[in-house]
């Protein structure tokens, strides 16, 4: 994972733990809250692996009974070690291992933001994390009145809080941060959307961010 785009991942989760008292954060609460943000990241992670692992558990035992009853396994000798049989529908299991895929990949995800601000040696995952969180401070009113202009036909107040923290994140980078590749912002944006927030959240976000660009004349 790159350290840019884990420093996003952290700042979403610092966005969360946000309030309105925002404007008298000191560095100090910024650090306080990012602690709070990696415990909160680990402690899912774990909760995440366990669902995997619960859900992996009762695969095998489906399986198990389903090859104990099949009608290979029950004419066979009392005492006999069951053998292998053909799955008949594949569709369940699938299902079950696409949860388990997902589950697990943000789990992993989790770990390694957590992993990499953790150590010494990636300084920039909590600093540039620390940075886009200053810079949403600093510019506020402005940032959110950029999303209320362009959420035409949208109640702000009732705007779902993941979309607005991803839009938060994304505009203070476009507008004031200026760092990365417009391109790279966007795209990871709409990643945040599709991970965390609703099916329609990513083209939420995609036509707000779409109509500050050309309004700016970003490039």
């Amino acid at each position: 994972m790159q350290a840019r785009r884990a420093a996003r991942e952290l700042a979403f989760i610092l966005f969360s733990q946000f309030d309105e008292k925002i404007a008298n954060y000191t560095k100090e609460n910024m650090d306080d809250i990012i602690i709070k943000s990696i415990r909160l990241l680990i402690s899912n992670a774990n909760d995440d692996l366990k669902i995997s692992l619960g859900s992996l558990i009762d695969m095998k035992n489906r399986i198990e009974d389903y090859e104990a009853e099949h009608e290979t396994n029950l004419n066979r000798p009392m005492g006999a070690s069951n053998i292998a049989v053909p799955m008949v529908m594949t569709s369940d299991m699938l299902s079950k291992i696409n949860s388990m895929i997902d589950v697990a990949e943000k789990a992993v995800l989790g770990l390694e933001i957590a992993e990499f601000t953790a150590l010494e040696s990636q300084p920039e995952v909590k600093d540039f994390a620390v940075k886009i969180a200053q810079t949403f401070r600093e510019h506020k009113s402005e940032v959110d009145e950029t999303i209320k202009k362009y959420a035409i036909g949208w109640d702000f107040d009732r705007l779902v809080k993941m979309d607005k923290d991803i839009l938060r994140i994304a505009i203070s980078e476009l507008l004031y941060i200026k760092e990365a590749p417009m391109k790279v912002v966007v795209d990871e944006a709409l990643e945040l959307a599709k991970k965390y927030s609703t099916d329609d959240s990513a083209s939420f976000v995609n036509g707000i961010l779409a109509k500050v660009i050309v309004d700016n004349g970003i490039k």
